[in-house]
């Protein structure tokens, strides 16, 4: 992604969230809304391979294969991303997805 398009995509967003805030107040949105809103608008944290080992056995209890499949990437990518020695992380859709399961559990994004 070119950073125009990055820097498009960022004030969309933000002026998303701040209509969004502007609605709330009149109850012209609920707070679950809101609170969707606000998970989509949020940038994703950068993950440490700890953080990644975490989610995935803490929270989403699944193997990196598993994972890999949910996320749609390579059981590579996430060896790779477990490893402190690779310096590789999530972006993108992949890093979107673990912040969704780090913060509601794998059954947000598996049904």
């Amino acid at each position: 992604m070119s950073r125009d398009s990055r820097h498009a995509k960022s004030r969309v967003l933000a002026e998303m969230m701040e209509m969004a805030q502007a609605l709330a107040p009149h109850g012209l949105i609920s707070k679950q809304d809101m609170a969707k809103m606000q998970l989509i608008c949020e940038a994703p944290p950068e993950y440490t391979p700890e953080r990644v080992t975490a989610i995935r056995v803490g929270k989403a209890k699944v193997s990196q294969a598993v994972l890999a499949s949910i996320l749609n990437v390579s059981v590579s990518a996430v060896q790779k991303w477990e490893s402190p020695s690779s310096g590789k992380h999530p972006s993108g859709a992949a890093a979107k997805l673990l912040q969704l399961i780090d913060k509601k559990g794998l059954e947000a994004i598996v049904a």
